[in-house]
């Protein structure tokens, strides 16, 4: 059934597709000016590493799209040293190969293995759940991984649970220089139960911020081209029905000990469940039940076919999914295996002609005045005395500029939040007490928040 949708939406989006061109395309973040920061264990102050962030290039031809990236984010990384983890992000300089069209895979599903399994459209990597440590039953041991040697890869490790206190404040971390995501890229800080300390001493930033009054927006491309989106979407696979959270249809399974996969036959053993290994350590802890009549329940892969404000004839699309608290919920972003057919490749060089896509600079009507004065802006704490946040709403796709005004309009500071950011901070020790206005502005609006400085 799901194919012959899926179809019928194919074949309602064919006439266009000339028209106009594909997200696969237009939806990437481009930049070449803008350079990345991270933290060093103990310092609040993000340093430079030179590297620019977000996409450089993107290139299409009439079946392919190829994506120049450094892997580096616009948002701050690291440190990484709550797990003892020593790398850092490093500059992937890499060219990502996508399909113009992807295809749903007729046959066995594809295994989403270990490795980057998805791009976001900020050029970072998305992992799978795993993080490559098993459960050895010979050894009574985990193996593999940073911890060496060879698991039995049956009971995989969970990295949201097991990796936690080594993600940054943005949920990412680095494998080697691969700076990475297994879960939802938003910060912790942002989550509405905080689950991560880590945010209390780094800026609390992403790539988006969780909206739940609209549709998430279009946040990364799976290896076999489809979409990710981020948690929230019409209640109905038609775009209507309102904005409702996307649930996993995964859940815990029932049982006492780890000795037999979903399908009930038996496998190696894992540890025992206890308070040390939990149900929902590992993958194989979870099976995926069917929810027939709710659309926002998602199928075995954690995606549905609907419609989307990119895909209005509709498409297949993954959801990173969170729980009512906000928190990641499993699989997080793709299920256990692919939708579509696996054909994103990483490339050294594009040996076809191609056309290169270049973002256009919106004109005024592209957003109107009101949606622009509407944008979800966040000013804490208000009042302040020594530091105050500007946090964005949403997915930012154009760069900001930040301004700290006098009441008789003097600029007294000046910052910017990038494309692919959503985070700015005004230092206030050397700014007198009073009331003040922070301007936000793009090419063509802005808008003025009144804020108050207080000092004893």
């Amino acid at each position: 059934m799901k194919k012959t949708i899926f179809s019928t939406f194919l074949l309602l989006g064919t006439s266009s597709i000339k028209a106009q061109l594909s997200p696969v395309i237009t939806s990437w973040l481009q930049n070449n000016t803008t350079t990345g920061t991270y933290y060093v264990n103990g310092n609040s102050t993000a340093q430079s590493n030179g590297i620019l962030v977000n996409c450089q290039q993107v290139q299409y031809s009439s079946g392919s799209v190829y994506v120049s990236t450094t892997g580096i984010p616009a948002y701050p990384v690291g440190p990484f040293t709550g797990d003892g983890n020593p790398n850092n992000a490093g500059n992937q300089n890499a060219i990502f190969k996508f399909p113009l069209n992807p295809t749903v895979n007729t046959g066995s599903p594809t295994t989403v293995n270990m490795g980057n399994a998805a791009i976001y459209i900020n050029g970072v990597a998305h992992f799978a759940f795993g993080d490559g440590v098993s459960w050895k039953s010979s050894t009574n041991a985990f193996a593999g991984g940073p911890l060496g040697g060879q698991g039995d890869n049956v009971w995989n490790r969970d990295a949201i649970k097991y990796e936690k206190l080594g993600f940054d404040c943005s949920k990412g971390h680095p494998a080697g220089t691969n700076y990475h995501h297994h879960q939802n890229p938003s910060a912790f800080d942002k989550d509405l139960i905080v689950i991560s300390t880590i945010c209390n001493l780094y800026d609390a930033d992403g790539l988006y911020t969780i909206n739940t009054a609209q549709h998430s927006p279009l946040i990364g491309f799976a290896y076999d081209g489809f979409p990710i989106y981020g948690a929230y979407a019409y209640a109905n696979t038609d775009g209507t029905g309102g904005i409702v959270r996307m649930k996993s249809g995964y859940q815990l399974r029932n049982m006492i000990a780890r000795t037999t996969n979903v399908a009930g036959a038996t496998v190696s053993s894992g540890p025992p469940i206890n308070a040390t290994y939990p149900l929902g350590s590992f993958g194989l802890d979870y099976e995926w039940v069917a929810h027939t009549g709710d659309a926002s329940y998602l199928d075995e892969h954690n995606g549905r076919i609907c419609k989307t404000p990119e895909y209005p004839n509709g498409t297949y699309c993954y959801f990173a999914t969170v729980d009512a608290n906000h928190n990641s919920a499993f699989p997080y972003v793709l299920g256990p295996t692919f939708y579509g057919n696996k054909v994103v490749t990483k490339v050294t060089s594009i040996t076809e002609p191609t056309t290169t896509y270049t973002t256009p600079i919106l004109p005024p009507n592209a957003i109107s005045e009101k949606e622009f004065n509407n944008m979800l802006v966040e000013i804490f704490p208000n009042p302040s005395s020594d530091l105050v946040a500007i946090k964005i709403g949403g997915l930012l796709k154009e760069n900001l500029k930040i301004e700290l005004l006098s009441t008789d309009g003097k600029i007294i500071k000046s910052t910017q939040i990038n494309k692919g950011q959503s985070l700015a901070f005004f230092d206030l020790q050397a700014v007198y007490s009073g009331i003040y206005f922070v301007k936000i502005s793009n090419l063509f609006y802005s808008n003025t928040k009144k804020i108050v400085v207080t000092k004893e």
